[in-house]
């Protein structure tokens, strides 16, 4: 589920929304009130359950070899998730809500989403986005299913892969929290 040149992506488990008013996030780090949606690029990080934690790495041209090997032999990119969220991944009711992009622009130095300050009404009704696992298989992102995120996160975030996280609030306890 990817959006159509021209279009930008919001994705939601709520299939009534009808038009979408500019709020600040509870995850916010900025006091702005925004719109928030993906292009193309950024669009299989929201292939999860809203509040799923996950991490997400891949190669860059930068990426040096001994990075890339943190990714595995023929892997481009990897997403991972907990198993506490496997089985919630598998049964979620995802929706895409598309827009015109033209109402939305770049936001953050590394530009990873698209905000708008002014409401917005979705160019049509929402899209199941459907299997959550098929749309990583065919996009080609191994999905890793991790009994902890903080091991990988902690190899991949200051290595010269490129690198999100997302929700990690929801995630497991560092192991070494999990001993104390």
């Amino acid at each position: 589920m990817r959006p159509a040149p021209g279009e930008v992506l919001h994705f939601s488990e709520d299939p009534a929304i009808t038009r979408f008013e500019p709020h600040v996030a509870a995850t916010a780090r900025q006091p702005e009130a925004y719109v928030w949606a993906v292009g193309a690029d950024r669009a299989p990080d929201y292939w999860f359950p809203r509040q799923c934690p996950r991490a997400m790495a891949w190669a860059t041209v930068e990426t040096s070899p001994e990075d890339r090997s943190l990714l595995g032999p023929g892997v481009d990119r990897v997403h991972a998730i907990e198993y506490g969220w496997l089985e919630a991944m598998r049964t979620v009711r995802l929706f895409a809500y598309r827009f015109a992009a033209a109402s939305f622009r770049p936001f953050g130095t590394h530009a990873h989403a698209v905000v708008a300050t002014e409401p917005v009404a979705p160019l049509g009704p929402p899209e199941p986005v459907g299997d959550l696992l098929a749309w990583h298989e065919e996009a080609g992102i191994e999905l890793r299913v991790l009994p902890n995120l903080w091991p990988f996160v902690d190899a991949v975030a200051d290595s010269s892969l490129g690198f999100s996280g997302i929700r990690l609030g929801n995630a497991r306890p560092r192991p070494s929290e999990l001993h104390t």
